[in-house]
């Protein structure tokens, strides 16, 4: 039963993996077509942006519960040194980042929306800052985690919470600039800063594919 066990959790991993880099990637083409203003009416364009923001909450839904699932992985492993209690705390900050982030999107345009999201942005951090501390400790003294490509993937993992938290940064001005758009037209004064801030976003989004790409291979490959 224990082997059955840590074979679905491997499974439930590659899985989350592959739900949040494919539907990332859809994510990113459909921007990519959004943004051809001369190819599409505006109407076509905001179809494809409902798609975007829908197609989204995949990656979203996979980033959220990849921090328990990752670290129960470990556990079941052999390869985290750290009390249960510390599984435990991340299937409670996992839950309610995840349910933040779906009642932000169902919410989406409200001020408890916007309330939400500040809340999923703190959890974030605080994730981000425990899995670099672990991810360094593990590298200087070898525990929490004694695997060296794992110490490394802890430290990849916090880096792809900076990235995507910049993504969300960089995002901030598109509400307003996308309600101009809506209310104005498309034109030049309309649509210039709009592309220039989803330019500005982009750099960190392939960042956050880079970074899933290489941990991706580092559990596999395991060098070191």
């Amino acid at each position: 039963m224990g082997a059955y066990i840590y074979s679905t959790l491997v499974y439930v991993h590659l899985l989350l993996f592959v739900l949040w880099l494919g539907a990332d990637a859809g994510v990113f083409m459909l921007g990519q077509h959004f943004r051809k203003r001369h190819l599409y009416s505006l109407s076509e364009r905001v179809v494809l942006l409902k798609l975007l923001m829908a197609l989204d909450m995949a990656p979203r839904t996979s980033w959220a519960l990849m921090v328990p699932v990752s670290l129960t992985l470990a556990m079941a492993g052999g390869l985290l040194q750290a009390p249960a209690a510390v599984v435990a705390v991340s299937w409670i900050l996992g839950g309610m980042w995840l349910w933040l982030v779906w009642y932000a999107h169902l919410h989406d345009q409200t001020p408890q929306a916007q309330r939400a999201r500040r809340a999923e942005f703190w959890i974030k951090i605080v994730i981000m800052v425990g899995y670099l501390a672990v991810g360094a400790s593990s590298l200087v003294i070898g525990k929490p985690l004694a695997a060296g490509w794992l110490a490394w993937k802890a430290l990849l993992f916090a880096a792809i919470f900076a990235a995507a938290i910049m993504i969300d940064v960089r995002f901030r001005p598109v509400g307003a600039q996308l309600a101009r758009l809506l209310a104005e037209g498309s034109s030049d004064a309309t649509e210039v800063p709009l592309r220039r801030t989803m330019d500005q976003a982009r750099i960190w989004v392939f960042a956050v594919y880079g970074l899933l790409i290489i941990i991706s291979w580092l559990g596999v490959a395991k060098p070191f």
